[in-house]
């Protein structure tokens, strides 16, 4: 076990607990302090601290941290387009089909398995054993652009930088319908359909903000070509939009289950663009990839009519 002992200044008092300890321990993350106070972890003049305490002048608080689990999750030599890399970053241009991180079950053939053995281990630890250096997801069958984190300093910034919104994602989709605006700016919260949990839906109970800002690219009458920019980051925030709005992504049977001539079954939706500023030298980094060949072909067909 670490331990880690601090004494409160007359500056920081009155600070709730979990905010002094974040800022007080830069390679903690928030919620990951907030874990360490609701397990007894962490006491106030040897007490056990409550979430909402605010902290005093001279408190004497002691805070143990478990030492970090190695990985039981194992790198492969798997082949994956990495679009850059250095000491604190990689950015991956993910494939059609290759989930993110593993899950019970299923701890082989993912990103983070590929990253691990290209990496050489070097990932950072704040999101755990099984997510080491995740700091944003793409779905299973969702194409383009990620950024792994090699360092926990790496982590800290980007995770900052999304919900900062420096960090700026688009994407491309091809949808069903004719979009008749040119842009749409579409503020809908989310959370998980009561009815099905494995599934999210647009809702006021149980959700969070979702915002996704919509340009019109192309249309071709029965579908349009759509750039979507995601103001927050939520589980399926696109597809569930675009449900919303009744132009589901083409190929999306898990939330619209429409035939379409393409005979295909996996969302036409492509990560093409990633921006962010580096985590060390603060340099802005813009990254852009084509859609896989799979999403061309279809995008070139409607394009000839």
């Amino acid at each position: 076990m670490n331990i880690i002992k601090l004494t409160v200044t007359e500056s920081d008092a009155s600070e709730r607990i979990d905010k002094y300890l974040t800022a007080q321990c830069a390679d903690f993350t928030r919620s990951y302090i907030a874990r360490l106070i609701d397990g007894g972890c962490v006491s106030v003049n040897n007490e056990t601290a409550k979430a909402n305490y605010r902290v005093c002048e001279n408190d004497e608080i002691i805070m143990t941290v478990s030492p970090p689990q190695e990985l039981d999750v194992s790198g492969e030599d798997i082949d994956i387009d990495v679009v850059y890399q250095d000491d604190e970053l990689m950015v991956i241009n993910k494939p059609l089909g290759m989930v993110v991180h593993p899950a019970a079950g299923n701890y082989s053939g993912t990103l983070v398995n590929a990253v691990m053995h290209h990496a050489k281990g070097k990932l950072s630890q704040i999101n755990g054993i099984i997510r080491p250096g995740i700091v944003h997801r793409l779905d299973k069958d969702t194409t383009g652009l990620i950024v792994v984190a090699k360092t926990n300093r790496a982590h800290l910034s980007l995770s900052a930088q999304i919900k900062d919104k420096t960090c700026a994602r688009r994407y491309w989709a091809i949808v069903h319908g004719n979009i008749k605006e040119d842009s749409i700016r579409i503020d809908a919260p989310i959370g998980r359909n009561p009815k099905n949990r494995k599934k999210m839906c647009v809702t006021d109970k149980s959700s969070r903000e979702a915002v996704t800002l919509l340009r019109v690219l192309e249309r071709f009458g029965d579908f349009t070509l759509v750039e979507c920019s995601l103001e927050t980051g939520r589980t399926h925030q696109i597809r569930v939009h675009m449900l919303h709005i009744n132009h589901p992504v083409l190929g999306d049977d898990f939330y619209a289950q429409i035939k379409n001539r393409f005979n295909i079954h996996t969302q036409m939706l492509h990560a093409k663009e990633l921006a962010f500023n580096h985590p060390v030298s603060g340099e802005r980094m813009v990254f852009t990839c084509d859609p896989p060949e799979k999403f061309m072909k279809i995008l070139n067909s409607l394009r000839t009519g």
